[in-house]
């Protein structure tokens, strides 16, 4: 920590929390507005998406026709749609899934059953509410305990320098680490997140049963652990989105399903770089806290959720929504329930406070920030440990 800031040991922990809650009291109740507000970010996404599929049929449908388009032509119209089809899957889970799990709706008066945390994405509604790689129980559990209770802690599941220490501590070419990380990022949705979620689903099960705790999960779909992920996490989300949405395209004939279906792979891959690139970056550089034990009062816990946290540039919806409202990340683990709306009006207060406590407020473009995460990721540099600074 630069020398102009405080401490984490000297900071007033208990006047830290008594600010931050006289803050949020400020705020009020969640209002009709505030749900109008997500309303409109998920037509926003839903927009993207339909339009991303409108164009694949259009192309498709010229294929057949006398109007053919150059290859050039063609491949540039399909990147639009796929970057189309790829943002309204990111705006899915982080403009709509994100704040409903954790109930930031449900005080809404007469907000519909269907975007509270105990309806949203349940059983059947899976599949209209968040369809994704990620089963959204196991999810919830992963991020809305484990990591924000956790933050910054070995029992983070998004504790990016410890999830990578197998790479960090290998005599592995440095080009190497680049490649692999670059490669992860565009899969990891599938390769991070769906079995790192079931993991942490199956191992608190575990901990009530009182039986060993699960490690590495199965991948291999002949073992118990890993045959559970491929039929409740792989296979439905490849089935619909990989052989299913582009056989609609069969009428337009072969050709088209096989457009569609390339479409659809380009747009999964765009999907896993721009959540890749406004979520991991959120907790993870050189500057960012790491802890050794858990926090002791509430006071820390907030305190934590500043130090151990990073915002990106903020400002009208346009900016929040391709951000998917990771960009106040601090004021999100700060009031993890709180309707996305909120966060803007909340956003300069926290930074008021911050300024008043001689705490960093960190704040930056996320590409800068994502640049830092790859260095932590590689082994270039390492988290701040409290004590050490």
């Amino acid at each position: 920590m630069s020398a102009k800031y405080a401490k984490y040991e000297d900071i007033d922990k208990d006047q830290l929390q008594v600010d931050i809650e006289k803050i949020k009291e400020s705020i009020g109740k969640a209002t009709v507005e505030d749900f109008h507000h997500l309303l409109k970010l998920e037509r926003w996404g839903r927009i993207s998406t339909v339009s991303g599929y409108l164009i694949i049929f259009i192309l498709s449908f010229l294929e057949i026709s006398s109007y053919s388009l150059s290859g050039i032509i063609f491949w540039t119209f399909a990147l639009l749609a796929a970057t189309l089809i790829g943002v309204g899957n990111v705006s899915r889970w982080a403009n709509v899934a994100h704040p409903i799990l954790h109930g930031a709706y449900d005080k809404v008066p007469n907000v519909p059953y269907r975007y509270t945390k105990a309806g949203f994405a349940k059983k059947g509604r899976r599949y209209l509410d968040w369809f994704d790689w990620i089963k959204p129980e196991a999810w919830v559990y992963e991020h809305n305990i484990m990591h924000h209770y956790h933050l910054g802690e070995d029992t983070d599941p998004d504790n990016v320098e410890n999830n990578l220490q197998w790479l960090i501590q290998s005599k592995t070419p440095m080009w190497a680490r680049y490649l692999f990380v670059y490669a992860f990022a565009g899969t990891w949705k599938f390769t991070y997140y769906a079995p790192n979620t079931l993991k942490i689903l199956e191992n608190k099960k575990r901990r009530k049963l009182k039986m060993p705790q699960v490690t590495q999960y199965e991948i291999s779909p002949f073992k118990r652990n890993g045959a559970i992920l491929w039929k409740e996490y792989i296979l439905p989300y490849f089935s619909v989105k990989f052989v299913i949405i582009p056989m609609l395209f069969l009428p337009l004939g072969l050709e088209a399903v096989f457009n569609a279906f390339i479409i659809t792979v380009m747009a999964e891959y765009i999907a896993n770089l721009h959540s890749f690139l406004v979520i991991v970056p959120n907790h993870s550089a050189e500057d960012i806290y790491r802890f050794d034990t858990p926090h002791k009062s509430q006071g820390e816990f907030y305190l934590r959720q500043i130090m151990g946290s990073v915002n990106y540039k903020t400002g009208t919806n346009i900016v929040d929504f391709s951000h998917g409202w990771l960009n106040y990340q601090i004021e999100h683990h700060l009031f993890p329930n709180l309707p996305l709306s909120q966060y803007q009006k909340i956003q300069p207060l926290i930074k008021d406070l911050c300024a008043k406590h001689n705490l960093e407020y960190r704040q930056e473009n996320v590409f800068k920030r994502m640049k830092m995460t790859i260095e932590l990721m590689v082994g270039k540099t390492n988290l701040l440990k409290v004590g050490n600074v």
